[in-house]
């Protein structure tokens, strides 16, 4: 990852996190978005912390799942726009290594390759997107509402931009930009910006048994996969069967190819090593 190496995240355990939340337990790794008396809407430090949380789930063997939720009513309002533009609005957080550039979490989450759920109980806004976007998965309950309403302030969601036409086409992508309007979650659900939707009092334990059961399967396999399919749209048609089939090969003499197989045979549960 381009923004932290390896080394940066060895002092993860000793980091205290002013704005976010971390825990992992039996290969499930959350981050938990913590300043709800903002909405969750991000600094510029508080943006390193959610990068610096995802390098360290990148380099981590023992996490396969990441989850990311959130604190209060609002899921992410986006970014705060007083500190992006005012460095004295900005509390920095000394403990954090320095970041390599600046934090882009668009390009965080897709870094990691990682399976991930967004966990949505909240209004999702503006840069929150860049979140949803960058999850594998989003959950989210029925009274969620999601917005772009960045062109109601004279901005318009350059980044978000990015993010969502990977994930919507670029006529609804430009339909949330120009008009600002807001989606409930049966819209999002449509769109394919959600991908499931939960009662709300179920949905922590409904995002608990899908990380339980990604985890159940092979992470280096899934590792290589997501990122062979985020290097797929920047390979040329004609090579993209060559370059997919150089990537299965890397996988079958992996010891979990090995394994699974193994296990498969003798019809025991297999014992990932993740390599």
């Amino acid at each position: 990852m381009r923004f932290y190496t390896e080394e940066d995240v060895q002092t993860f355990e000793s980091v205290k996190f002013l704005y976010i939340k971390t825990s992992l337990s039996n290969h499930i790794f959350t981050i938990t978005l913590s300043r709800p008396e903002k909405r969750n809407a991000f600094t510029p430090t508080m943006a390193e912390e959610i990068v610096f949380a995802l390098a360290y789930a990148h380099y981590n063997s023992e996490v396969r799942c990441l989850i990311v939720n959130a604190e209060g009513p609002v899921f992410c309002a986006g970014a705060d726009l007083i500190s992006f533009h005012d460095a004295a609005a900005n509390i920095k957080n000394p403990a954090l290594p320095q970041i390599r550039e600046e934090a882009k979490l668009g390009d965080a989450f897709n870094e990691v390759c990682k399976p991930s759920i967004a966990q949505i109980e909240g209004s999702v806004l503006a840069g929150g997107f860049l979140i949803i976007c960058g999850s594998t998965f989003v959950f989210s309950v029925i009274e969620a509402s999601y917005s772009l309403p960045e062109v109601k302030r004279g901005i318009w969601p350059m980044q978000v931009m990015a993010s969502l036409n990977q994930i919507i086409s670029p006529r609804k992508t430009l339909e949330m930009c120009i008009t600002g309007k807001s989606y409930d979650a049966e819209e999002a659900l449509q769109l394919g910006l959600v991908t499931y939707i939960a009662l709300a009092g179920n949905i922590a334990e409904e995002v608990q048994l899908l990380a339980a059961e990604i985890c159940q399967n092979a992470p280096y396999a899934i590792q290589q996969g997501m990122n062979a399919f985020q290097h797929l749209k920047d390979t040329p048609g004609n090579e993209q069967h060559s370059f997919l089939k150089a990537q299965l090969d890397q996988i079958l003499r992996s010891e979990d190819a090995k394994e699974g197989m193994q296990a498969f045979k003798e019809k025991r549960s297999p014992n990932w090593k993740g390599k």
